[in-house]
């Protein structure tokens, strides 16, 4: 890597960068980050300090993430790439017309209905299995200690805790509901900054999966819990749809955008939509920064997750090929859609996020881009009865429209949101970069690409940068900090400025970059309690 001319820029972020040489762990909470670090230390490598960190995070941020959530990474080791795909499939006694029989005109938020098959657990133990050093349970040593000992609640997860809980206290009123309250809220009240939590049910869960490689959650006692507790209360997902399951590899996908190939893992995740903007940008002039780049960015991304909500699903079940999504033909197509002023793609849905990315680099040459969510923050509102797991509610990305592509179907994945990103050029890898926040995720992938490659920003400064969001048709939110001038110039191109969204939803992103030295530059989000560790 040439360090993308960083030096040139006499002000290139508010806050140092973080430089290391033998390894590097970035994550949006300072325990898990820590905790990657101490694997590395003990001589476990990028990927086994990923899974310290991911498993981590079910603990001390479950407000993202849980033993419940989906999974899916990109990593580099012994000179290639490899994708693992860990999200789960609906379960297969389902189908729209039985969630139409229940009442329901569009898929449920909250309950059993809406989950799915969680991946993570699958793609702990892969990771481990294939490229790992250490044992699982090693991996997991911190996890443990903060289930079981507890640890102190830091700002933005006790923000966001805060949030769900006034909203389940409205929202989810019936018997199916009582063990999330029990678990997450056992004093009655969403814990503060500062205070200490325990969550020893889902500590022995995650020793239970760390002791079996993961065979007690798919095919053992927890499968069991699991498998009762949605038979108490009328769900579709049973003991043979995790018994049946299992993390699957595939081949990341690529643009060549100015020389760098950009990676993203194919459907069914959404990175596809951010290959299909940055295919339209690259022949632009992206390095001004000013309001007609941004404006070119926000045409881009519209016309991208247009195509992205009509098409993307399980692969299985797509009816148009990803390579002619992603060619020059198709980008030119694109690129003449996008004049001076603001279009109005088919209006698209934008749900709320809870996600957590996290990436690790070691001194043997390995990196890894790995991303975990339940979705919507603690995700479907139920939780299994004396484990700890907090199920996800992936099921509510399925459309009722039996003429749709995204249909629910038993045995079949949705349209998913979380996706990890990484950089190569040439036969090296450059490094790891994810942005989290549901539907933000492509439009930050694209607003980080840019900064780096565009303008020479480092990891940090490109994290930094004050970021947009479209939302539908003309509207466009932005951040506090966004220059008065783009403003005014967005809202001359007809672009339906919002002031900042007082609940976030910019994303909170980490980076790890390899030059060619072999030095590791790490960034972490402003906009989260993140940490990079390094040494």
């Amino acid at each position: 890597m040439d360090k993308l001319n960083w030096d040139k820029y006499p002000y290139n972020s508010k806050r140092n960068i973080n430089i290391g040489r033998r390894g590097a762990c970035a994550t949006s909470h300072p325990l898990a980050a820590q905790a990657g670090l101490r694997v590395l230390q003990r001589g476990g490598n990028a990927i086994d300090a990923a899974v310290a960190m991911a498993t981590c995070l079910t603990v001390v941020e479950p407000t993202s993430n849980g033993i419940g959530s989906d999974a899916f990474a990109i990593l580099w080791t012994k000179g290639k790439l490899y994708g693992l795909n860990s999200s789960g499939p609906a379960p297969k006694r389902i189908s729209a017309s039985k969630v139409k029989a229940l009442g329901h005109h569009t898929m449920p938020t909250y309950g059993v209905i809406p989950v799915n098959v969680p991946g993570a657990p699958a793609a702990w133990a892969e990771l481990n299995r294939r490229f790992g050093k250490l044992s699982l349970a090693e991996c997991m040593e911190d996890a443990f200690y903060y289930g079981e000992h507890g640890h102190a609640v830091t700002p933005t997860v006790a923000w966001y805790w805060e949030r769900a809980y006034e909203k389940y206290c409205k929202v989810l009123k019936d018997n199916q509901y009582q063990a999330w309250f029990e678990t997450f809220a056992p004093k009655g009240h969403a814990p503060r900054a500062g205070e200490i939590v325990r969550l020893p049910d889902h500590a022995r869960t995650l020793r239970a999966i760390a002791d079996t490689q993961a065979e007690s959650f798919y095919r053992g006692v927890i499968a069991d819990k699991i498998d009762a507790c949605f038979k108490e209360h009328g769900g579709f997902l049973q003991k043979d749809d995790l018994t049946d399951y299992h993390a699957e590899w595939v081949d990341p996908i690529s643009v060549n955008y100015r020389g760098y190939s950009i990676w993203e893992l194919p459907p069914n995740g959404q990175g596809l939509i951010a290959l299909v903007a940055l295919n339209m940008l690259k022949d632009f002039d992206m390095c001004r920064g000013d309001a007609r780049t941004q404006h070119q960015m926000i045409e881009a991304v519209k016309i991208a997750f247009a195509e992205g909500h009509t098409h993307i699903t399980d692969p299985a079940h797509m009816k148009v090929d990803i390579e002619a999504m992603l060619s020059e033909e198709m980008a030119q197509k694109h690129r003449s859609m996008i004049d001076e002023s603001a279009g109005e793609p088919k209006p698209t849905r934008f749900d709320d996020h809870g996600t957590v990315y996290l990436c690790a680099a070691d001194d043997e040459g390995n990196m890894i881009s790995y991303i975990q969510s339940n979705y919507m923050g603690f995700g479907s509102g139920i939780v299994v009865p004396q484990t700890g797991i907090a199920m996800n509610n992936r099921g509510n990305n399925f459309t009722l429209d039996e003429s749709h592509v995204n249909c629910i179907k038993g045995g079949k994945r949705s349209y998913h949101t979380i996706i990890p990103g990484f950089i190569t050029k040439g036969d090296q890898a450059i490094g790891p970069f994810g942005v989290m926040g549901g539907f933000m995720q492509p439009q930050g992938h694209v607003q980080v690409i840019s900064a780096m490659i565009d303008r020479g920003l480092n990891p940090q400064a490109a994290l930094d940068m004050p970021r947009w969001r479209w939302d539908k048709g003309l509207e466009v939110a932005l951040e506090k900090d966004m220059d008065d001038e783009i403003i005014k110039d967005l809202r001359e191109r007809r672009h339906a400025v919002k002031p900042n969204d007082p609940e976030g939803g910019f994303g909170r992103g980490q980076i790890i970059m390899r030059d060619e030295e072999g030095t590791l530059y790490a960034g972490t989000d402003k906009r989260c309690d993140g940490c990079v560790a390094v040494y």
